[in-house]
């Protein structure tokens, strides 16, 4: 079993900024990636960031060169960075981790924190 906690999110003015936390524990035999979603209400779950276990990073354009994805593997935390915000920005933002079991993968989701940002 793997547990995931997130925080970090809070209110913030435009152009703020604020980084997120999501601490993995429990029975973790290696982590393949760990990502962050944003859902705003009414709308589907959407990728933001991806971090794989070589640390290669990608973004969704819309966060590219505000948001920074980032990991301490002897916490096996991943944080996210976020920069510049904007209105738009404004949804719950989840955790998810791909955890390496022997033959096979299993992921994980945290339990979303808040980000608000006004205008």
């Amino acid at each position: 079993q793997v547990q995931l906690v997130e925080s970090g999110g809070g209110l913030v003015q435009a152009g703020g900024s604020l980084r997120l936390s999501c601490a993995a524990s429990g029975s973790i035999f290696s982590i393949a990636a760990m990502r962050w979603y944003r859902q705003a209400p009414g709308t589907q779950r959407d990728l933001v960031a991806t971090m794989s276990s070589d640390g290669s990073t990608r973004y969704a354009d819309s966060v590219s060169g505000r948001f920074t994805i980032s990991r301490d593997n002897a916490k096996n935390t991943v944080y996210l960075q976020m920069n510049s915000l904007k209105p738009e920005d404004t949804a719950v933002y989840y955790c998810n981790v791909v955890v390496r079991f022997p033959g096979r993968l299993s992921d994980y989701w945290g339990q979303g924190t808040q980000v608000t940002v006004s205008s």
